[in-house]
Order: C-alpha cells, then structure tokens, then sequence
C-alpha cells in the first residue's frame, strides 16, 4: 500500500504539472524551457529501473486502482508532447534547432524500428500520426532513399511539419498528409507502417486497415506497458484472424517498445 500511495502521489503530481503547462501554453521560449524540462524528466521517470520494480510490485486489484490516474497523465502528457513539438517547429522556423532529449529518445528507436523488415530504397513507409516535427519521415527517408508519407488529423501539425521538412529535408522522398489513414490512397501502396505511440485508437485503425493494405505489409506499432503506458498508449490483443504478432523489439531504456505485425499466413522475412 505504502508503494502503491506514493506513486499515486508522483503520478498526480505530474497530471497536474502537464495540465498546468497545456494551460498556460504562449509559444514563448521560456514556456518551451519549461515543458521540455518536464518531459524530460518524464522519459526518465518513466525508463527509470527503480520505479520499473516498484510498479511491478503492484498487485493487479492496485493496478486497477491506479487506472483513471493513468488514462489522466497518458492523455496530459500526449497533449504536451503535441505541444512540444509545435514549439520546436516554431523555434526552428526562427532559427533555432536544439533538441529535447525526449526526443533524442526517439530518433535513437528508428534505426531497428522493423526489426529484420528491413526498409530499403524500394519501400514506401507510412507514418500514422507525423506530428509537427516529423523526425520519423526526415531520418527514414535519409538514411535508406525510401519514400515516405506521414498522415495527422492535426491540420496545424501538417502545415507546420511541412515548414520542418522543407527547412530539413529539401529533395528527400517525403510527403504530408492531413486526414484519415483510412481514406489515404497510398495506405494499400504502402510496404511499412508506423504507428506513433501517442495515437490512442491505432488498435481499431489497425483491424480496419487489413483490407485497405496490401499483402506484405509490415506495420510497426509504438506501444508502452507496464510503468510505460503512463507515457504511452499500451499493446491490446488483435484479432488472430487478420494480423500476427511477428516481433517485440524491446528497449528498457528507451520510453516506447515496438510491436510487429504481419498479416496472418505471412512468414517472417517475407516482404516485398
């Protein structure tokens, strides 16, 4: 009970320093020094070993309990990651390109995001939630020569990954989108999908988009459990009939895991 009361505490008083911040939000740069310094300390929290074995230690009664409290931060802290990264975008449009080592965390996942589904320059990869600084897209498509589509409900965060990408990225194979997955016809093109850990409904988009996709494709889903999912939205089950589990990539010093599918009856190693 005594672990289970204080990290309730800490888990409050996080919710209430992320609402506290997306209150107060002025694209000024002391605010951003503020929620980077948050989220910081967050992803340390969060991969921090010592508050991985005191969560373990919990009791499934007291996970339950701790529910609500999760679902709070989950969504504070995806609202503040939103935010951060249209700031960076706009402090890059100034002329400023420092980087949060929350997401220095990020881009040190892209490398082995696929596992053994390598990308190579013939693929086409779709990111699912590009967010406002699309780091995914800009190292992707450096590094390997892929084309690269990045699709977000978030019309300023399209417009403004657009300015990033333009600024970052001139002549390299990217493009984005602002929409619905579903109605993007380049979803049935693409070889590689990645879903961002923040995008709360990615396990229904991921049971709709089987018959949208084509055969081979390999779709790479963000996912955090465990003290993770304060950070991230957690892996669910899929229906067995439709994808399969091919992979679990994971990285316990990183604050995302990496989950594989394929569709079921495909073998690993088998793409196009």
């Amino acid at each position: 009970m005594i672990v289970l009361n204080h990290l309730k505490q800490e888990l409050m008083e996080y919710a209430d320093r992320f609402d506290a911040l997306s209150l107060t939000y002025d694209q000024s740069q002391e605010y951003g020094s503020k929620l980077e310094s948050l989220l910081n300390e967050f992803s340390l929290f969060v991969t921090n070993d010592g508050n991985k074995a005191a969560w373990n230690r919990l009791s499934p009664s007291e996970l339950e309990s701790l529910e609500s409290d999760m679902q709070r931060i989950r969504g504070a802290s995806a609202s503040c990651v939103a935010m951060m990264e249209k700031h960076r975008a706009l402090r890059l449009r100034e002329g400023h390109s420092s980087i949060a080592d929350y997401f220095r965390n990020i881009e040190t996942c892209i490398d082995t995001e696929f596992g053994g589904f390598s990308v190579t320059p013939h693929s086409k990869v779709l990111l699912v939630g590009s967010g406002s600084f699309p780091m995914t897209p800009l190292l992707i498509a450096r590094r390997t020569g892929a084309e690269v589509v990045g699709i977000d409900i978030d019309e300023e965060a399209i417009q403004l990954g657009q300015e990033v990408v333009d600024r970052l990225g001139g002549g390299l194979p990217i493009r984005l989108e602002h929409g619905s997955v579903e109605h993007l016809a380049y979803t049935g093109e693409a070889t590689h999908i990645i879903f961002s850990s923040t995008v709360g409904l990615k396990y229904e988009l991921l049971d709709r988009l089987h018959a949208l996709t084509m055969e081979h494709v390999v779709v790479a889903m963000r996912y955090g459990n465990g003290l993770k999912s304060l950070f991230n939205y957690p892996m669910q089950e899929v229906d067995h009939r439709k994808w399969r589990l091919s992979d679990r990539i994971l990285r316990q010093d990183q604050v995302f895991d990496v989950a594989l599918y394929t569709k079921s009856g495909q073998q690993p190693g088998e793409e196009q």
